[in-house]
């Protein structure tokens, strides 16, 4: 059983990925081919979005939205510290303060009942995170990041795809930010990311900063970084594309499997989704009360598991600095709970009853 099987996913897209990657090797434009100008109004489209602009990664999608707004050293972001690190690590590069909120216990998302007691004259944005496939409460967070008058920045590196009340994840911030890591719901065969925004002047901010803040050839009106996503990649993700409806789907689908499977077993608790949301399960993560036990029996019988995030950041030493005084409960008690069990949009309904039968013991 594989984690996450991408090598059946490339078989069944094998015609279109090696057309699609023949296609930039005969035109050999490999930086900024048309392949990107393509995916680009592709991935609008999908989203919803007047704007997409591909990007290096997600963690360069982050970086580049944050510049692209002009904060300034010491404007504190709230976000949450039950995430991969690089949501906080754009904000320190930046010069920015990092205010972190603790998680709801059951879904592991940025509890928006805590935001406002974070907010200070300094803050600025608010970075939710959509963890394992699932958005936020959205709509609490923009209610009040609208009354405070704070930007939103939707990190759906592992949620894209994903709905909430309809709507698809990164259409609903200032900015949403997504990953095409291969392990992601839609991931090229590299690194790669895309940033969505409705304003065409923040749009035009993050197309400038990707090229080293470039408006034209050697005429530098900002500065910027070396952002961009290659022809290749985008080539990838175009030839996924065709098939990725289809694959949230089975998703969809699968989550309902996992979650009948699953149902009953002592100590091993799925994480919630919402009403009005569906997840993506970028990752199909479980809550277990013997974390330790459970691996080895994983283990021995030849199953992957993963656990997405062992140690919260406020507890990481690169990032005690920025870490509360009282610490954040739910967080913490997440990172010695969460294990994340295979998922793929190719899974079948008998490997998910392997799965449940050694959750079992």
């Amino acid at each position: 059983m594989e984690f996450i099987d991408l090598k059946r996913q490339y078989r069944e897209l094998k015609p279109a990925v090696d057309a699609r990657i023949q296609a930039v090797l005969d035109h050999g434009q490999f930086i900024m081919g048309p392949e990107v100008q393509e995916l680009e109004t592709s991935l609008a489209a999908y989203v919803g979005t007047p704007h997409c602009i591909t990007v290096a990664s997600g963690t360069e999608a982050l970086l580049i939205s944050l510049m692209a707004l002009g904060l300034k050293p010491g404007d504190e972001v709230i976000t949450s510290p039950f995430t991969f690190v690089a949501t906080a690590e754009v904000l320190v590069l930046l010069g920015l303060v990092p205010v972190f909120v603790d998680v709801e216990p059951d879904t592991a998302l940025i509890d928006a009942a805590q935001l406002e007691a974070a907010i200070t004259p300094r803050t600025r944005a608010i970075l939710p995170v959509s963890l394992y496939g699932q958005l936020a409460d959205m709509d609490a967070i923009s209610n009040l990041a609208s009354r405070y008058s704070l930007v939103v920045i939707e990190d759906g590196a592992q949620s894209f795809g994903a709905l909430y009340k309809g709507r698809r994840s990164c259409s609903m911030g200032t900015f949403g930010c997504t990953s095409f890591f291969p392990s992601k719901p839609l991931g090229c065969y590299g690194d790669g990311g895309a940033i969505f925004c409705d304003d065409p002047a923040l749009a035009q901010a993050c197309r400038e900063i990707r090229v080293h803040g470039q408006s034209r050839r050697y005429h530098h009106t900002r500065i910027g970084v070396g952002g961009r996503m290659d022809t290749l990649q985008c080539a990838v993700v175009l030839a996924k594309m065709e098939r990725f409806p289809s694959e949230v789907e089975a998703r969809f689908l699968l989550g309902d499997c996992y979650r009948e499977a699953l149902a009953g077993i002592s100590g091993v608790e799925m994480i919630a989704v919402r009403e009005e949301r569906r997840s993506v399960w970028g990752q199909m993560t479980v809550r277990v009360k013997d974390r330790a036990a459970v691996l080895e029996r994983f283990r021995k019988a030849g199953v992957p598991t993963a656990v997405h995030y062992p140690t919260p950041l406020h507890r990481q030493p690169a990032y005690l600095s920025w870490a509360p005084v009282d610490g954040l409960a739910s967080a913490e008690r997440l990172a010695e709970e969460v294990l994340s069990l295979p998922m793929h949009p190719y899974l079948s309904s008998d490997e998910i009853g392997q799965v449940a039968e050694l959750l079992r013991g």
